[in-house]
């Protein structure tokens, strides 16, 4: 029996060293063939190649601090679409800090660089950008009327390289003095500060003065052309000056809001703004919209271009959710009671 078995052994044994053999001989061609088929199919999809390699650049005027919060809603609404910051899109942001020739250059910058997309987060921003480029599509977010401004034809046909949302900033001016004159009865001079070169001021400062006429209040108002000037003339304000501040559409005076706040603290002075993080910052009132909400439902504008949409078939959207926020806190610093009928209206109160 064992010498019957000897050759078989001796067969199996010789093929399987013939298919070690050939395995080893075939290796080196079953990976040189599955490298060449990676490569034809690599360079048989150039489309979805180039869709992952996309890297989208949007540049971003903002004028400063109090503007960063619709930027946070923005990113947060873009990555809600698919963009997120890093991978699919990259956000160069210049704050020109209240400097209309920062502004001007830093919007030159960005249609030399080619970006794809301006955004502006305000109707200064904006009006700067249009006036500095001549081709890059900007989407907007803008407080001020952007048709009685020039930067649109009309909100249902925007025609032209711009459209985005409209939040009405400057339209409510005449509606806060009047919740401030509710806050303060017996309120009868009201401070503002503005530069008056700057379209948003005037628009502002304009609808403020009537409404003032209107209610038999004065309207006090200072101008400055420098963040120097502005600041020396909020040291300057005396008591007998004013009985209350106003904040109309002004870059400069919002980035100083805390010298504003400051001042009104030590003389007593009860505080309307028009941004709601003013508030949160030691202000009195304020009757706006929320920024990161404004932020969060532009980006669809952005990624709508982005992608190939044309600004001019894009409807300027207009948000007209309104807050009230109270600040007790503030009120108290000043000895003052805030009415009880004007509290219950109030959408966020401080306390």
């Amino acid at each position: 029996m064992k010498i019957q078995q000897k050759p078989v052994d001796q067969r199996r044994a010789r093929t399987k060293l013939e298919r070690s053999k050939y395995s080893a001989l075939m290796a080196p061609h079953s990976v040189l063939a599955f490298t060449l088929c990676a490569i034809f199919f690599a360079l048989c999809s150039p489309a979805a190649q180039a869709q992952q390699t996309k890297m989208y650049r949007v540049g971003i005027l903002v004028p400063g601090e109090a503007w960063y919060e619709i930027i946070d809603g923005l990113r947060v609404g873009l990555k809600q679409l698919g963009l997120e910051e890093g991978k699919q899109i990259t956000l160069a942001i210049r704050d020109w800090k209240g400097d209309a020739k920062a502004a001007e250059a830093a919007a030159k910058t960005f249609e030399q660089e080619k970006i794809n997309l301006i955004y502006a987060t305000s109707t200064n921003s904006t009006i700067t950008a249009r006036r500095a480029t001549a081709e890059i599509p900007i989407v907007f977010c803008a407080g001020t009327d952007p048709v009685v401004v020039g930067l649109v034809d009309s909100f249902a046909k925007p025609g032209g390289r711009l459209t985005g949302v409209y939040h009405p900033i400057t339209d409510l001016t005449a509606k806060r003095l009047e919740i401030l004159k509710e806050m303060v009865p017996k309120l009868r001079r009201v401070v503002t500060f503005y530069d008056p070169s700057l379209r948003t001021g005037i628009e502002s400062s304009k609808l403020a003065r009537e409404a003032a006429q209107q209610m038999s209040l004065q309207l006090v108002e200072r101008h400055f052309a420098s963040v120097n000037e502005l600041q020396a003339s909020v040291h300057a304000l005396k008591t007998e000056d004013a009985d209350a501040y106003l904040a109309v559409s002004d870059p400069t005076a919002s980035n100083q809001a805390r010298l504003i706040i400051e001042m009104a603290r030590i003389k007593r002075l009860p505080t309307m703004f028009d941004f709601l993080s003013h508030v949160t910052k030691g202000g009195l009132a304020s009757y706006a919209v929320s920024f990161h909400e404004m932020g969060r439902l532009s980006a669809k504008y952005v990624q709508r271009i982005l992608t190939g949409v044309k600004p001019q078939d894009l409807p300027v959207e207009g948000i007209d959710k309104i807050e009230l926020v109270i600040n007790l806190k503030a009120a108290k610093q000043i000895g003052l009671t805030i009415p009880p009928n004007v509290l219950a209206r109030a959408d966020k109160v401080i306390r």
